[in-house]
C-alpha cells in the first residue's frame, strides 16, 4: 500500500491550470539571460552563419526531446514531479531516478544562472555607483538577496504567486524584444550589408561558443514541473512545451539577424550589451533582461523543488530520513516546502561562484546528458513494441534517435572529460538504483523488448532468403534431443562448443508422457535449471522442452520445428552412453528418421572420460566415408575455435587399401589446404589397410589416448542393419562423434 504522503501528492490535481502556464513557464526560461547577454557574443565569434548554426543544432537536441517528452506524458497519467514523474512512471524509478537526479541538478543551478545573469542587468546603476560614489558593486549584492527573497516568495505564496507573475514578467520580456527588433542603432557601427560569415580575428571556437549558448534553449521543458497542478496534463504538456520551443527557436533566429545587421563583429564582442544601443530606448533592455532572468529563475524554482520531492517520494536517496524529510508538503496543494530550501541552498552556491560562463557549461553538460538519455529510451521503446506504451501523441523513432546522437556529439564537442564524468554518474546512479528495485521495469526490460523485435525482424528476413543460405558458407544449425540432459554433460559440452562461434545450438530436453499442465510446470524447472548451466558455462544454446508420448513422436516434432536461429536447422545432435547399448535403439531410429529428412546426422557415444583434457581431436576416414570428410574436418576446426579446445591438435587418419592410401592421403591434404584450415598437412596420416588387419587395430594404437574421436556413417549403415555394429565401432576409442552428411557440405 502507498504511503499516504504519496497518494495525497500524486493524486491531487493542484492548482487546475491550463495550457498557458506551461508555455509561459518555458518561454519565459527560453527567452532568457543568454538572449540579452551572450547572443551578441555568439554573433561575434562565430559569425551570423555560426550563430544560426548554434539555434539550429540547439534545437536538433530540444525538438526531439520536446517531441520524446510529449510522447512520454501523454502515455500515462501524470501526476506532480514534471519531466521526473512521467519517465520514472514510463520506465521505472531506476532509469527516472537516474535521469531525474541529473535533470533536478540542472534545475537547480539554472535558479543560481539566471539570477547571476538577473544581477547583471543592473550595471548601468553599478556604473552610476562607480562615478557617483567611487564604489564598484559587486553583483553578488544583487543576487544573493534576489536568491533569498525568491525561496521566501516560494515558501510563503507558493506557486499561484509564480504563475500570476510570468504573465507580467512576460508581458515586459515581449515588450523589450519588440523595441530591440525595432531599433536601428548608430549608423557608426552598423556593417556594410549583411554579412553572414563576418566575425572577430582569433575569436572562441564553435564548441566553446555552443556550449555558452545551449542553455538559452533548454528551458522548453520548464512548464513540466507543473504538471501536478494542471487540469489536463495530457493535453497541455504537448501543446505548451512545443509551442514555447517553436517560438523561443524563431525569435532567436531573428534576434541573431538583427544584431548581424546592426553592428559589426568587434561592437558586438565588445560590448555585451549591445542590445541596448540598438533597441528603440536602451532601457528597456536592462528591463527585458532583468524580467527574463527573473522569470527564468522564477519558472526554475517552480519545477526544481517539485522534481525533488517527486524523487524523494520515490525514495530515490538511499537514506530513509531525507526521503521523508524532501517529501513533505504544504497545504492541499502539496507545496514542496523543504525541497525548496534544499534548492534554494544549491543555487546560493552557485550564485557565490558568480561566473556565469562557468556555470552555462555545468549547466549545458547536465542538460545534454538529460536529454540525451530522454531521447534515448523514446527510441529504445519505440522498438521494444511493449503494448503498455500507448502515447496519445506519437513522436517519431528517428528524432528520438537524432536527438540521442546530436547529444552525444556536442557533449563530446563541447568537453570531452565532462561528457565522460556526467555520463558516469548517471549510469552509477542507474546502477546504485538498480540494486534496491530489482523488481522493477528497468533498462533490460526495454533493451529485452528492442531485441524481440530486433530478432523477430531479422528472423522473417533470413527466412525470406533462405533459399540463398549457401551463398554464406555452411554453418551448424544444431538441434539436440536428450532424455539425459540433467544427468549426462557430454552432449551438452558439445552443443556449446559447436555454436560458439560459427553456428546455433537449441538444446532440447525430451520428457516421456501425455502433455498436461503438471507435466508442464515440470518441464519448466527442468528448462530453467538448463538455463542455470548455461549461464555457468557460457553456452550460447537456446534450452527448452518437448514432452511427448515417445522419443520417436519428440524427434518427428523436432525435425519439423523452425530454427531458432532464423535459418533452418540442418544438423541432428544425438546421444548414447557406451556402457548402455540398449539405449541404441532409439538412437538408430532417431538417426533414420533425421537422414529421411535430410538432417546431417551427429551421434556421439559418451563415456566417463568425458574428452579427457580436451587436447588431441582425431579424424577416422575410410574410402566408404570419405564424402563425410568435409563435414567432420568442419566441426573439428570449429571445435577447436572454442577456448575450452584452445590447446587441441587435430591429426587426420585417411585408413584405405595400401594402394589408394596415398592417393587419399594427397587428396585430404588439398582440401586442407585449399579450405584454408589450419590444420597442418604433416598431421595427415596415411594408414594403409590390407585384409588381414582391421581398422580396430590400427585404432587402438593410434587413437586409444585421443581426447575425441570423429568418425563417419553411411547410408547402408544407418539405413540396414549395420548401424548397432558401425556405433560401437571404435572400441578402444574414448568419447567418439559419429558424422553422416546428408547434405553436401563443401569447403571452400
Amino acid at each position: 500500500m502507498k504511503d499516504r504522503t504519496e497518494s495525497r501528492g500524486q493524486d491531487s490535481t493542484g492548482h487546475g491550470f491550463g495550457t498557458a502556464p506551461v508555455f509561459l513557464a518555458s518561454i519565459s526560461t527560453i527567452l532568457g539571460a543568454i538572449l540579452f547577454l551572450r547572443f551578441g557574443y555568439a554573433v561575434a565569434h562565430v559569425g551570423l552563419w555560426g550563430s544560426l548554426m548554434i539555434i539550429l543544432l540547439g534545437h536538433l537536441v530540444t525538438i526531439p526531446t520536446v517531441l520524446a517528452v510529449s510522447e512520454i506524458a501523454t502515455n500515462r497519467r501524470v501526476a506532480g514531479g514534471g519531466a521526473y514523474y512521467i519517465i520514472s512512471r514510463s520506465f521505472g524509478t531506476s532509469i527516472g531516478g537516474a535521469i531525474g537526479i541529473a535533470l533536478y541538478l540542472s534545475q537547480a543551478i539554472s535558479i543560481a544562472f539566471y539570477l547571476v545573469a538577473f544581477a547583471e542587468a543592473f550595471e548601468p546603476v553599478y556604473d552610476w555607483a562607480a562615478f557617483t560614489y567611487d564604489v564598484i558593486p559587486d553583483p553578488r549584492w544583487v543576487s544573493l538577496p534576489t536568491s533569498v527573497l525568491l525561496v521566501v516568495l516560494m515558501l510563503s505564496k507558493g506557486a499561484d504567486l509564480g504563475v500570476r507573475a510570468l504573465w507580467v514578467v512576460c508581458a515586459v520580456l515581449g515588450g523589450s524584444i519588440a523595441a530591440f527588433l525595432l531599433g536601428e542603432g548608430p549608423e557608426a557601427m552598423r556593417p556594410d550589408g549583411l554579412n553572414l560569415t563576418a566575425r572577430i580575428a582569433g575569436g572562441d571556437t564553435f564548441g566553446i561558443v555552443f556550449a555558452t549558448c545551449f542553455p538559452a534553449f533548454t528551458g522548453m521543458i520548464a512548464g513540466l514541473g507543473l504538471s501536478g497542478d494542471l487540469k489536463d496534463p495530457q493535453r497541455s504538456i504537448p501543446l505548451g512545451t512545443i509551442a514555447a520551443t517553436v517560438t523561443g527557436m524563431l525569435v532567436y533566429a531573428l534576434v541573431a539577424v538583427k544584431l548581424a545587421y546592426s553592428a559589426d563583429p568587434e561592437a558586438l564582442a565588445d560590448d555585451q550589451f549591445i542590445m541596448a544601443r540598438i533597441a528603440l530606448w536602451g532601457p528597456s533592455i536592462y528591463i527585458g533582461l532583468g524580467a527574463a532572468a527573473l522569470s527564468s529563475a522564477l519558472g526554475s524554482i517552480l519545477v526544481a523543488p517539485r522534481t525533488l520531492q517527486a524523487l524523494a517520494r520515490d525514495k530515490v536517496s538511499p537514506v530513509p530520513q531525507i526521503n521523508r524529510m524532501l517529501e513533505e508538503g504544504r497545504g492541499e496543494s502539496q507545496e514542496p516546502v523543504n525541497a525548496t530550501l534544499v534548492s534554494g541552498a544549491i543555487a546560493v552556491i552557485f550564485v557565490v561562484i558568480g561566473d556565469v560562463d562557468f556555470i552555462a557549461q555545468i549547466l549545458s553538460m547536465f542538460f545534454m546528458v538529460t536529454y540525451g538519455a530522454l531521447c534515448a529510451v523514446s527510441f529504445l521503446e519505440y522498438f521494444a513494441g511493449n503494448p503498455a506504451y500507448r502515447p496519445t501523441f506519437r513522436s517519431r523513432w528517428y528524432l528520438s534517435l537524432l536527438g540521442a546522437v546530436m547529444c552525444a556529439l556536442l557533449m563530446i564537442q563541447m568537453n570531452p572529460l565532462y561528457a565522460l564524468v556526467s555520463i558516469l554518474l548517471m549510469l552509477g546512479t542507474y546502477l546504485g538504483l538498480r540494486r534496491t528495485r530489482r523488481g522493477e521495469r528497468d533498462l533490460a526490460a526495454i533493451f529485452e523488448g528492442t531485441m524481440f523485435q530486433l530478432t523477430r525482424r531479422l528472423q522473417i528476413t533470413l527466412q525470406r532468403n533462405r533459399g540463398e543460405r549457401s551463398a554464406g558458407g555452411w554453418r551448424p544449425s544444431v538441434v539436440a534431443v536428450t532424455r539425459f540432459g540433467e544427468r549426462r554433460l557430454g552432449h551438452f559440452d558439445l552443443l556449446r562448443w559447436l555454436s560458439h562461434r560459427h553456428g546455433f545450438g537449441h538444446f532440447i530436453q525430451f520428457l516421456q508422457g501425455e502433455y498436461s499442465f503438471t507435466e508442464e510446470i515440470d518441464a519448466r524447472l527442468q528448462v530453467q535449471r538448463l538455463v542455470e548451466r548455461t549461464e555457468i558455462s557460457k553456452a550460447g544454446v537456446f534450452v527448452d522442452s518437448l514432452i511427448c508420448p515417445s522419443f520417436h513422436t519428440a524427434l518427428a516434432h523436432t525435425l519439423q520445428m523452425p530454427g531458432i536461429s532464423g535459418l533452418p536447422n540442418n544438423c541432428l545432435l544425438l546421444e548414447f552412453d557406451k556402457d548402455r547399448p540398449e539405449e541404441l535403439d532409439e538412437i538408430i531410429d532417431g538417426s533414420r528418421l533425421a537422414m529421411a529428412s535430410m538432417f546431417n546426422i551427429l551421434v556421439l557415444r559418451s563415456t566417463k572420460y568425458r574428452f579427457g583434457y580436451r587436447s588431441s581431436i582425431h579424424l577416422w576416414v575410410t574410402e566408404e566415408t570419405f564424402t563425410n570428410a568435409p563435414l567432420m574436418l568442419l566441426l573439428a576446426y570449429i571445435l577447436v575455435g572454442h577456448p575450452d579446445w584452445r590447446r587441441a591438435s587435430i591429426r587426420l587418419f585417411a585408413c584405405f587399401e595400401a594402394r589408394d592410401a596415398e592417393r587419399a592421403t594427397m587428396k585430404l591434404s588439398n582440401l586442407l589446404t585449399e579450405g584454408r584450415l589450419p590444420i597442418s598437412t604433416k598431421n595427415v596420416t596415411a594408414v594403409p589397410h590390407t585384409g588381414g588387419e582391421s581398422i580396430e587395430t590400427h585404432v587402438s594404437r593410434q587413437s586409444s589416448k585421443a581426447d575425441l574421436v570423429i568418425a563417419g556413417l553411411t547410408d547402408e549403415e544407418i539405413a540396414l542393419q549395420g548401424a548397432t555394429a558401425a556405433l560401437l565401432a571404435y572400441e578402444s576409442a574414448n568419447d567418439v562423434l559419429f558424422v553422416h552428411a546428408t547434405e553436401s557440405v563443401s569447403i571452400e
